[in-house]
């Protein structure tokens, strides 16, 4: 092989359609544009979502819902998943290297779901008044 002889595949390459050249090409004259308007003239057009001045779709249509840029950061946690750690101190690192929580929370919630039997010490979390009752009640601590 040589450098020239190298050409591409069969069908990767294929020529542009070449349009107003003609009655025999079959796209002369107004080279498929069709007469006259807007969009038959050299750039005439519109914007995306254009509807010609009505109103347009996404404007007719009512705003609605919100999503949180903070929902990654934001994590919660049962007292199922405190049950199951083998861990008596419980911080974010210790959920996180068990894979209760995703690497990028940073704010923890224990929230009360399940049963919660052994004495746990959760530090630096949040808790709901029922999942502190709950932790408190098994002998463990909320600092």
């Amino acid at each position: 092989m040589e450098l020239n002889n190298i050409q591409p595949a069969d069908g990767a390459k294929h020529y542009k359609r070449r349009v107003g050249r003609g009655i025999g090409s079959g796209l002369g004259k107004t080279a498929g544009r069709g007469h006259k308007g807007q969009k038959s003239r050299s750039g005439g057009f519109h914007k995306v979502g254009f509807e010609g001045g009505q109103m347009p779709l996404q404007r007719r249509l009512p705003k609605r819902g919100f999503k949180s840029l903070a929902t990654p950061f934001k994590a919660e946690v049962r007292l199922s998943d405190l049950e199951k750690l083998p861990v008596g101190e419980v911080d974010i690192l210790a959920l996180k290297q068990a894979g209760v929580v995703p690497e990028l929370a940073k704010v923890v919630r224990i929230i009360l779901s399940g049963e919660l039997t052994k004495k746990v010490t959760v530090k630096g979390l949040i808790a709901t008044k029922g999942a502190k009752a709950a932790i408190e009640a098994a002998g463990g601590s909320v600092a």
